[in-house]
C-alpha cells in the first residue's frame, strides 16, 4: 500500500505488557509511526511474559506479536538527560501513550497537562487498572484480577463450574481497542481545531462495556445474578438450544434456532413437550439440552451439517487451531505475514483486522531489540 490513514502520525509509547502496546500496534497497522519508549535495563517486561517455553531472538513470542515494526528509544527514566530527552521528543510528537499505575506519571512530570503545555495539540491516552479514584486505584491493574472484579467470569462455562476467566487477555486488548478509538477520535477533532485530548481508559471499563448488553438486561430485569446453564452453557442469557455439542468425531456450535425446525431436522419426538411453548426454551434448557446432545453424539459432525445448513439452521464445526489455519475460508482472509529483523529473527505473526481501500495493510519489520533505534532517533529528533 501506497498510503495509508496515519501516515506521517508519531505516537510515543511509553506503556509495558499488553493494553497500551496493542494500542499502539492497532495505529501502526493504520500507517502512524510508533517509537517505544523502553528501559536500557531489560526494556518493556513483557519481553520476558512467557506464554509456554518459546523465545525468539531472547524475547517472548507475545512481545514480538504486539510490538512488531515498532521502534526502540532505550531511556532511563529516573536520569534527568533522558527525561529531558523524552520531553524533547514528545513536543514533536501526535500522540503518547501510558499505562502506568496512578501517581507514577505525575511524579515523572508527564502527567497530561504537563505534557500539553509542551505541545497543546498532543493526543495523550492514558490506560489504568480502575479508573483514578475509588479504593481500587493502586490495586494491580492486572488481566486476570480485572476479570475477576468486572463480574464477566460469571457468563463462562457451566452454572457448578464457579467463575470461569477467558483464556485471553481480553481486559488488555478491549482496553486497547477502546483507546485506541478515542485516539483516532482525537485525531480527527486535532485536525479541525488544531487541540488536543486527553483520552482516558481502565481494564474494569473495558471490561464493564464488554458486558454492555447483558449488563444492561440485569439492570433492568430485577437485578437478578445470571443463571448459566447447568449443562453444555455457552451464553448466561439465551435458551436452548444455544450451545456447543459433541457429535460422533467432533464438536458442533448451534446457536439461535426455532426449537420446533430442530425437532423435525433432528428426528426428536421427545422435544414435542417444549417446541410449542418458547418459554421452556430457557426454563428448561438443560433438560431440552440433553435430548439435542444424545441425538447428536449418534453421527459425525459432517453428517449433521449436511442436514442442518441446507435448511438454514445457524450452526459450525468446532475448529481446532490446526484446522483453521488449514481452511479456504481463512486462508482466503490473508490474515498471516512473516516479519524479519536484521539478526535473524524471522516471526510468522498475524496482520491487521483492517482493510483500507480493499487492502490489509502489512508490514515486514520485526519487534526491535531493546533500544535498537535510539541512535537514529536521538540524531532526526535532536535529542
Amino acid at each position: 500500500m501506497t498510503s495509508l490513514p496515519l501516515d506521517g502520525v508519531l505516537v510515543v509509547d511509553l506503556c509495558q505488557f499488553l493494553s497500551g502496546p496493542y494500542a499502539s500496534l492497532r495505529l501502526q497497522d493504520l500507517g502512524a509511526r510508533v517509537i517505544k519508549i523502553e528501559r536500557p535495563d531489560g526494556g518493556d517486561l513483557s519481553r520476558r511474559l512467557y506464554l509456554s517455553d518459546t523465545e525468539i531472538g531472547g524475547d517472548s513470542t507475545i512481545f514480538h506479536a504486539i510490538n512488531r515494526s515498532k521502534e526502540s528509544l532505550a531511556l532511563d527514566l529516573k536520569n534527568p538527560d533522558d527525561i529531558a530527552a523524552l520531553r524533547k521528543l514528545l513536543g514533536q510528537a501526535d500522540v503518547m501513550l501510558q499505562n502506568f499505575r496512578p501517581g507514577v506519571i505525575e511524579r515523572l512530570g508527564l502527567d497530561y497537562d504537563s505534557v500539553k503545555a509542551l505541545n497543546p495539540g498532543i493526543v495523550y491516552a492514558s490506560i489504568t487498572g480502575y479508573g483514578d479514584e475509588g479504593p481500587w486505584v493502586q490495586r494491580p491493574g492486572q488481566d486476570l484480577l480485572a476479570q475477576a472484579r468486572s463480574g464477566v467470569m460469571w457468563l463462562n462455562g457451566d452454572h457448578d463450574q464457579g467463575p470461569v476467566p477467558f483464556g485471553l487477555a481480553i481486559a488488555d486488548m478491549l482496553a486497547g481497542a477502546a483507546v485506541a478509538q478515542g485516539i483516532l477520535a482525537s485525531l480527527v477533532k486535532k485536525g479541525r481545531t488544531g487541540q488536543g485530548a486527553h483520552v482516558e481508559t481502565s481494564l474494569l471499563e473495558a471490561l464493564v462495556d464488554f458486558q454492555f448488553e447483558v449488563l444492561t438486561t440485569h439492570l433492568n430485569d430485577g437485578r437478578r445474578t445470571p443463571k448459566r446453564s447447568g449443562f453444555r452453557s455457552a451464553h448466561a442469557y439465551l435458551s436452548a438450544p444455544y450451545g456447543v455439542y459433541p457429535t460422533a468425531d467432533g464438536w458442533l456450535a448451534l446457536a439461535m434456532t426455532p426449537l420446533g425446525k430442530i425437532r423435525d431436522l433432528l428426528d426428536l419426538p421427545a422435544l414435542d413437550a417444549f417446541a410449542a411453548d418458547p418459554k421452556s426454551w430457557f426454563g428448561a434448557r438443560d433438560e431440552i439440552k440433553r435430548i439435542i446432545a444424545e441425538r447428536l453424539a449418534t453421527r459425525t459432525t459432517a453428517a449433521w451439517l449436511a442436514i442442518l445448513e441446507p435448511a438454514d439452521i445457524w450452526c459450525a464445526k468446532v475448529l481446532e487451531w490446526p484446522e483453521l489455519l488449514e481452511n479456504e475460508g481463512f486462508k482466503a482472509l490473508d490474515m498471516l505475514q512473516t516479519v524479519t529483523r536484521d539478526d535473524g529473527v524471522s516471526i510468522l505473526t498475524t496482520r491487521s483486522p483492517l482493510r483500507i481501500d480493499g487492502q490489509r495493510p502489512q508490514t515486514y519489520r520485526a519487534a526491535p531489540l531493546i533500544g535498537e533505534q535510539s541512535a537514529e532517533i536521538r540524531k532526526e529528533f535532536g535529542l
